[in-house]
């Protein structure tokens, strides 16, 4: 079991696009695997992608509620409805926004032993897959909100958007 650390907010990395993989080979195996052993370290979160371990991969791992599930090299390929509800991220511990985000999703990927596969969701399975494939492109959750505030999720304390997204874009920029 390795449990790798996660990077907050702020860190450049996070704003960066993670490359394709190129082969499913014995290092991404592993990468998989330590982000699973990450992603059930730390406390019911539902998915985590591999820039947000500092590694510049289109790797995801997730576990909505049925199991885990592993993608690399994941693309959107269809979208429809919508659905506008909270979300949080490992990387703002602690906070959440609404977001409005498509209620399904088709998205095409490579599983571990590297074929081809499709899954399709909706309502939670369909928001996680895409704001993990956002981290896979640089953007975060709080780039799509149009409300204010974050809000912390035991105290309900609000945080103004605005300057973290200076901080953010600051980051990014340097």
């Amino acid at each position: 079991m390795t449990i790798k650390a996660i990077l907050p907010f702020g860190d450049p990395i996070l704003r960066k696009k993670a490359r394709p993989v190129e082969t499913v080979d014995a290092r991404i195996l592993k990468l998989l695997s330590d982000m699973a052993d990450t992603l059930y370290e730390s406390e019911g979160r539902a998915g985590l992608a591999a820039p947000q371990i500092g590694i510049l991969r289109r790797v995801i791992v997730m576990d909505c509620g049925d199991g885990l599930i592993e993608l690399v090299n994941p693309e959107i390929l269809s979208m429809e409805g919508e659905q506008t509800g909270a979300e949080s991220c490992l990387s703002f511990p602690g906070y959440y926004g609404r977001v409005k985000r498509a209620e399904k999703v088709t998205v095409r990927s490579l599983n571990r032993a590297g074929e081809s596969v499709i899954f399709h969701g909706e309502g939670f399975l369909a928001r996680c897959m895409q704001h993990e494939i956002d981290h896979l492109d640089g953007v975060l959750f709080i780039d799509h909100m149009k409300e204010r505030w974050l809000v912390h999720e035991h105290t309900q304390e609000r945080i103004e958007l605005l300057p973290v997204l200076r901080l953010s874009h600051v980051a990014h920029s340097g």
